[in-house]
């Protein structure tokens, strides 16, 4: 206990664990299924039927290094009884999966939520017609320091959030994920999207938004560095400046938010973003109401794979009755796809034009 009466160690790091949790069945085979979701549901205890992925061969390799069945087709995968369906796809193949799925299915679909606006209302309208229970993968809202920082906002430790900051100056490996390298939407879509959607889980929906997102002359991945501002109106300021390029060393890098609010402030390293995919710490330090110093709240985990554990767990205990509320079903995904975008198009849009020298 602090001064002041803050607790740092009553914040809420984690999500109640399922208590029978059903068999996983993961469609894809990239790297984000090695990195984070087999990792993290080995770590929950949670049981993984096996995996899909159209090249079998990647299917299989991955299948063995985690002990599972690499399924041969998407319709043998959809038919394993009573299973959490878990869409590691490129969005533009979430349709074709869901449409498989039986009626009334769990499902778990990777982010984003389609390519665009209209795949996310046509993936809505499928969950919709199928009836499946289904959410989005934004799991940094899952992530230790995330669930800690939400519990300290509620606890009204900061008072009324006014400010919030993100701040990246990093070189991230693009070339990972070889779908990302000639798409058309990249930074916003795929990755500042994480960071949209906790602002909105955070302060609300915004009335708009002002961006520019671009690529780089170095490469030629479509978008990698955006500015941004959402309007939340006369008091709260929210502003995102995101470089990926910054491919200098790691002295002067960074991936970072503050947010600061009438009685207190929080400041997060986003550690795993520095050394993609190994990563560094996390970090999570708040100035609380009627503290007199930053206070380091020490972290249960990590982004990755924490968060992922957390994010299956939910979609678990929903499907099984144990809690109440599905976090960010595609209902909810909807309106982050509709911010990512605005933003897209506040980029494409002229700015505000300079008046001329009379």
């Amino acid at each position: 206990m602090t001064e002041g009466g803050f607790d740092p160690a009553s914040l809420v790091q984690a999500w109640p664990k399922p208590s029978a949790p059903r068999p996983i069945v993961t469609f894809g085979a990239g790297s984000i299924v090695g990195d984070a979701h087999f990792p993290a549901y080995r770590k929950a205890g949670f049981p993984v039927a096996g995996l899909y992925d159209p090249d079998h061969a990647r299917a299989t390799r991955l299948a063995e290094r985690w002990g599972v069945s690499a399924f041969r087709s998407v319709a043998e995968a959809a038919a394993v009884d009573d299973a959490i369906f878990d869409l590691a796809t490129p969005p533009s193949r979430h349709p074709d999966v869901l449409t498989a799925l039986p009626d009334g299915a769990v499902a778990l679909i990777q982010k984003p939520m389609g390519s665009n606006l209209a795949e996310a209302t046509a993936i809505l309208e499928i969950c919709r017609t199928k009836n499946l229970k289904a959410a989005v993968n934004f799991q940094l809202r899952f992530a230790p320091m995330m669930l800690a920082l939400k519990d300290a906002i509620a606890k009204r430790w900061l008072g009324e959030i006014v400010d919030f900051d993100a701040w990246l100056a990093l070189a991230t490996p693009w070339e990972l994920w070889e779908f990302l390298l000639k798409a058309p939407r990249v930074e916003i879509a795929m990755h500042s999207i994480h960071y949209l959607d906790l602002i909105r889980q955070l302060l609300g929906d915004p009335k708009g938004v002002h961006a520019k997102t671009l690529g780089h002359p170095n490469h030629a991945v479509a978008q990698t560095r955006t500015s941004a501002i959402l309007d939340y109106g006369g008091t709260v300021r929210c502003a995102l400046s995101i470089n990926h390029d910054h491919k200098f060393g790691r002295r002067h890098q960074a991936c970072e938010f503050r947010i600061c609010g009438t009685k207190g402030a929080a400041y997060l390293k986003l550690g795993l973003n520095l050394d993609y995919p190994r990563g560094e710490p996390d970090v999570l330090e708040i100035y609380p109401k009627g503290g007199t110093d930053w206070v380091a709240v020490p972290l249960a985990g990590e982004w990755f794979p924490d968060a992922f554990v957390g994010r299956m767990a939910n979609v678990q205990r929903f499907a099984a009755g144990e809690d109440a509320t599905l976090i960010s079903p595609v209902e909810d995904a909807w309106s982050t796809m509709a911010l990512v975008e605005a933003a897209y198009q506040s980029s494409a849009a002229p700015a505000t034009p300079l008046a001329e020298r009379p």
